[in-house]
């Protein structure tokens, strides 16, 4: 009798995890794509806005850095057809551009953005 309540109580707490709507966010809701470069002085500076949106906002908020003058990921902005850098664009759960910016993008800026998105931070900081 014993050994069917711990058998149930395993099972239930199985279900909570599974099921549990933090599973929900899993997928990112919305996808943040910086295209800069590490020695440009205004994509510096995005640099710790984009930690502090990682940080408040969790898992819901995916935020990708591409250095394009980099070998490696210069095709980013052939990709994603930027003029100047830094870019930011901004990306909805299916994958579709919703927004872009050029330049310095304040984490105010980017927070009234994210709120017109339905989005909320999960810390204040």
């Amino acid at each position: 009798m014993k050994n069917s309540r711990a058998v149930v109580l395993m099972v239930g707490v199985c279900m909570l995890i599974l099921f549990s709507p933090l599973r929900a966010f899993t997928k990112p809701r919305v996808t943040f794509v910086e295209l800069g470069a590490t020695w440009c002085t205004p994509c510096k500076l995005m640099q710790p806005v984009m930690r502090s949106l990682e940080k408040r906002y969790g898992e819901p908020l995916k935020v990708i850095f591409y250095n394009v003058s980099s070998d490696k990921e210069s095709s980013y902005a052939k990709q994603y057809g930027i003029r100047l850098i830094p870019t930011q664009v901004f990306l909805d759960e299916s994958g579709k551009e919703f927004f872009r910016h050029e330049g310095f993008f304040s984490e105010a800026e980017i927070d009234a953005l994210l709120k017109k998105q339905g989005m909320l931070p999960l810390t204040l900081q």
